[in-house]
């Protein structure tokens, strides 16, 4: 009956020793994917920085030289509406860049957690092992 007893807290204990172990996996767990939340969160801002500064640096230089461009178009022998709407196109060509490249960098797939999504389907996988 003693050894029983004693089975019991040894096996009392290591479920015990085992959940509290699971208990500090997933605290670090947690851990982990506040620091990568917080870096993505980064990442965002940064980007979101670049797109500002750059529709903010960039549009007295696209003006002028929209103009510039409309203006030469005119020299050669173009007709104004027509040098206007080329010189129009090419703004929107340009804008259409600036907007692919600065929404690529905020896809979800590069914000997306990785090392923590991945860390929590091992340690899923561990617990289903251990439930075994």
């Amino acid at each position: 009956m003693n050894a029983k007893k004693s089975d019991f807290k040894t096996i009392a204990v290591l479920a015990s020793d085992a959940f509290s172990q699971f208990s500090k996996l997933l605290q670090s767990e947690a851990d982990l994917a506040k620091a990568e939340l917080s870096a993505k969160g980064q990442q965002v801002a940064a980007a979101a920085g670049l797109l500002v500064g750059a529709a903010v640096l960039v549009i007295p230089a696209i003006i002028m030289a929209l103009f510039s461009l409309s203006a030469a178009l005119i020299h050669a022998g173009a007709s104004e509406p027509l040098a206007y709407i080329a010189s129009a196109a090419l703004a929107a060509i340009l804008s259409g860049l600036f907007i692919a490249f600065g929404m690529q960098k905020l896809k979800p797939e590069k914000l997306a957690p990785r090392e923590t999504l991945g860390q929590l389907e091992r340690d899923k996988e561990a617990v289903k092992g251990f439930a075994r």
